[in-house]
């Protein structure tokens, strides 16, 4: 067996016991409640120690959030896949579908998440933390494709408030127990914002 397929054996198994612990993790903390359940209780529902637990998950809200995992990257390469000629507010609302895609897979295990991340503060905070770091990236594709080494001002504002965009609405999606289109209200998000 040559080392590139012990590898990729070893990161498809990886990758798969990750999903198993953060399945169990998100079903435990819907049960319990995300502040109730320590580390301990999460090791033992999924049946491996706490010091495994913790090499693939650093925290109890790394868990969770591993749901968002490649989120930043999928979405700034979708941004950068965008027609040249289009403009940056329209190439971010598409390049926004890589995002929502899984809303559309599963609709009822993303209310379940957006939920559970939206009512418990510590995910929340996480969860708006790393999508701070996702603003760079974008503003960095902005600036790709128009052909600058940095971004501009206007560049990272319009990052920073498609971003927004998402989380408004997603807040309206949740609050309407996902009754209402998520596509229909991110376009209703970016359309508020665009130029008139």
């Amino acid at each position: 067996m040559s080392a590139a397929t012990r590898s990729s054996t070893r990161d498809i198994a990886r990758a798969a016991i990750r999903a198993e612990l953060t399945r169990v993790a998100f079903e435990l903390f819907r049960r319990d409640g995300f502040d109730k359940v320590t580390l301990d209780d999460l090791a033992s529902a999924a049946g491996v120690s706490r010091s495994t637990f913790l090499r693939y998950f650093g925290t109890k809200e790394d868990a969770v959030l591993a749901a968002f995992d490649g989120s930043e990257r999928r979405l700034a390469d979708a941004l950068r896949a965008r027609p040249a000629d289009e403009d940056d507010w329209t190439a971010l609302r598409r390049a926004m579908d890589t995002v929502i895609a899984r809303y559309h897979e599963d609709p009822a295990g993303s209310l379940a998440t957006t939920r559970l991340v939206r009512d418990t503060p510590a995910l929340c905070a996480r969860n708006l933390e790393k999508q701070y770091t996702w603003r760079p990236s974008l503003a960095a594709a902005l600036a790709g494709r128009a052909g600058d080494d940095q971004p501009t001002l206007a560049q990272s504002v319009r990052a920073a408030a498609a971003l927004d965009c998402l989380n408004v609405a997603l807040d309206h999606w949740l609050a309407s127990d996902g009754a209402l289109d998520l596509v229909a209200l991110l376009d209703d998000a970016f359309d508020a914002l665009a130029s008139r």
